[in-house]
């Protein structure tokens, strides 16, 4: 019986430590931290990293591991600019800020249109989990798996991954006024592709803003109402 009952104990302790363990894993995504990342990271929008946490402390909140490092796109900068940012969260640091591509129907210097349909070739906006390394027909590249029921979960299926591409680079800056553009992947410079795979995967977050009203307004990761980002979760299993 004194067994049972100690079993039962620790059974509660375990599933009451679990519990609690989400909210405090999510608040490691401070203020503190946020002020660190933007001061490490000065042209980096204010406001987008703020984006960027919200969307990353529900994320956690509803059971997403908490990351290493976090991933963020400014799509609402041109093509032309570093608009990739990847920091560690660990000492506040910038660890990369590079270019990145966007879908060549999202738009041409600028990104305008995001999609979540297969064949859309636009990118997708929101959270996405950097999952398994692989090498592929682009060479080493990382499978990113959206967070984001309706708006960003059919990544997978879509084939959107981060690789590297000979039409990012500096070189296309100059001669073009903007880099080349993918299918929707966020594909980046060959020289900096194995860095930027071995930071983001294994679980780490990337987030990809632009300022779409309808989205912020919206979007339940980013409006994170108690259970609402896993019930948009289950609505989507069911669909």
């Amino acid at each position: 019986m004194f067994r049972a009952e100690r079993c039962v104990c620790a059974w509660l302790a375990l599933a009451l430590s679990s519990v609690l363990s989400l909210p405090a894993a999510a608040s490691a995504l401070d203020e503190a931290l946020m002020q660190r990342l933007t001061q490490a990271a000065p042209k980096l929008n204010p406001s987008v990293l703020k984006t960027a946490f919200r969307a990353s402390r529900c994320a956690v909140s509803n059971g997403v591991e908490m990351p290493e490092r976090l991933a963020i796109i400014d799509f609402s900068l041109p093509s032309s600019e570093e608009r990739l940012w990847i920091f560690d969260l660990t000492s506040g640091q910038l660890l990369l800020r590079e270019l990145v591509a966007h879908g060549k129907n999202s738009g041409n210097f600028e990104s305008t249109a995001f999609s979540n349909i297969e064949g859309s070739h636009q990118s997708s906006l929101g959270l996405f989990r950097g999952s398994e390394s692989y090498y592929g027909r682009h060479g080493y590249a990382l499978r990113l798996d959206g967070l984001e029921p309706g708006v960003n979960d059919r990544a997978r299926e879509r084939a959107i991954v981060i690789h590297g591409a000979d039409y990012v680079n500096e070189s296309w800056v100059s001669q073009y006024g903007r880099i080349g553009r993918s299918h929707g992947c966020p594909a980046v410079d060959r020289g900096v592709v194995d860095r930027v795979v071995n930071n983001l995967k294994s679980g780490q977050l990337i987030f990809k803003y632009y300022p779409d009203q309808q989205w912020l307004e919206n979007s339940g990761l980013l409006n994170c109402g108690p259970g609402k980002f896993a019930a948009l979760a289950k609505k989507h299993e069911k669909t």
